[in-house]
């Protein structure tokens, strides 16, 4: 009987942890003739400490509203290069690996 009230409560505890991800958790962009990138909440929210304005609406609006940046729209400060220009964080150019894994 315990096995059985254990696994339940852990069915219903389960989705709610998954829904508990900073932001919804990671966001991959899938781009052509590169390797996919990956945007981790946890990474920029929990470890960074930004707050959620700090990014929406200013710099990217949410899913329903999402364009697509290229590299150079990011070099020019758009996008991941409003804050990744080298002295915010690390730079877009030359650190392709840390994002295209």
């Amino acid at each position: 009987m315990r096995t059985l009230i254990g696994f339940a409560v852990l069915a219903l505890l389960a989705p709610s942890m998954a829904w508990g991800k900073i932001g919804g958790g990671d966001i991959v962009f899938h781009q052509d003739g590169a390797a996919n990138s990956t945007f981790s909440h946890e990474a920029h929210v929990g470890k960074a400490g930004l707050k959620c304005k700090d990014c929406h609406p200013a710099i990217f609006q949410m899913a329903e509203g999402y364009k697509k940046a290229t590299m150079a729209d990011m070099e020019k400060g758009q996008s991941c290069g409003a804050c990744h220009n080298g002295k915010r964080a690390f730079a877009i150019k030359g650190g392709c690996a840390k994002c295209h894994q």
